[in-house]
């Protein structure tokens, strides 16, 4: 890296990950489970921003949160510069915004991460975090662009423009989640990411975004972080001034709108974890097909997933392509390529109460 200011990693935990449910629930979503290794996702999310290049992180997480965050970030022997507690959700542009007040303010690269993500080539990362930064030194907003291996339609898409620099390109156009047709198409020409939602930019220079194109989202966490609370590493915004601010996502807010927005493309093992499917998918299969954890037995089947928790055992025989998981009281079973309708669950238990 080149030499400069330490890149701050900017991890962003407020999410409630019920697509993984019964396993991720409210109280512990899932970057806070073990899903693809031994660490948690929140653990990987924070190794793969350490070493000499980096400084120490913040950390946006949902405040309920605040002793399993601190607990699982220690393990990861990784201390957190500032661990902001939301007292409400609003989306990630304004998360993002305080957490680029919180650095300062200024010149100070900001690595911002989801924190239930995979990335299996950490070193691709890398390279790609060192291509992008000159142009970030310059004020350039930068997204990754994860090479698309399939017609995904629960992503968003970018259509790569000019090369600036080597490995870096204009963003032409921002396409959202896409019907099958269109994404088949884009990823039949080329010339097209997925929208990983991983970014690096200079702390004033996103500000200075939300400033032109978001004012409302920038003032809501300017008065948030001034009348909110601070002990030790753990800042709590004051909740009336953050609970003022516009829901909205770095996305619409900033990064559609901006003119200097650009996309460094780059292979390197990306998974969102977005349903057990694709879990599965990224996961390492027996010789059938099935991905196996917990106390589980599997006989005579083929292509499932089963995972049960400590205290539950769960036997499957003669069946192929399904998914099920035993966590706590609770017990899903679904068809493989049908994970995503969870939600469909979610809401009908939240009619019944």
């Amino acid at each position: 890296m080149p030499d400069s200011q330490p890149i701050v990693p900017v991890i962003l935990s407020g999410g409630s990950g019920t697509r993984l449910w019964p396993m991720s629930r409210a109280e512990k979503p899932k970057q806070l489970l073990s899903l693809t290794a031994e660490e948690t996702m929140l653990q990987l999310t924070a190794r793969r921003a350490s070493g000499e290049q980096f400084g120490r992180s913040i950390v946006v997480a949902n405040g309920h949160h605040a002793d399993m965050v601190e607990e699982q970030l220690a393990a990861a022997e990784n201390s957190a510069q500032a661990l902001i507690l939301e007292p409400v959700g609003r989306n990630t542009a304004p998360a993002i915004a305080l957490a680029a007040i919180a650095a300062g303010g200024g010149a100070e690269p900001l690595l911002v991460m989801p924190s239930d993500h995979v990335i299996t080539d950490v070193e691709a990362f890398h390279a790609a975090i060192r291509t992008a930064l000159p142009l970030v030194q310059e004020g350039w907003l930068i997204t990754f662009g994860i090479t698309p291996d399939s017609p995904e339609t629960g992503y968003g898409w970018l259509k790569v423009g000019e090369a600036l620099a080597e490995g870096v390109h204009r963003v032409e156009r921002f396409v959202e989640k896409p019907p099958r047709e269109a994404a088949e198409a884009m990823l039949a020409a080329g010339g097209h990411t997925w929208n990983g939602g991983i970014f690096l930019f200079r702390a004033d220079a996103f500000l200075g975004a939300l400033a032109s194109y978001a004012p409302d989202i920038l003032h809501a966490a300017q008065q948030a972080m001034e009348k909110g609370k601070r002990d030790g590493a753990r800042i709590w915004p004051d909740a009336d001034s953050f609970a003022a601010s516009p829901s909205d996502s770095i996305d619409y807010a900033v990064m559609e709108k901006a003119p200097r927005v650009a996309v460094v493309p780059v292979t390197m093992g990306w998974s969102d974890v977005g349903s057990w499917d694709a879990l599965h998918a990224i996961s390492h299969a027996d010789a059938g097909g099935n991905v196996v954890r917990g106390d589980a037995v599997v006989i005579e089947s083929t292509n499932c997933l089963v995972r049960a928790e400590a205290g539950k055992r769960v036997a499957l025989v003669g069946v192929e392509d399904l998914i099920v998981v035993a966590s706590g009281d609770d017990i899903l079973v679904l068809p493989r390529g049908r994970s995503q309708e969870v939600k469909k669950i979610i809401e009908a238990m939240q009619k019944k109460g």
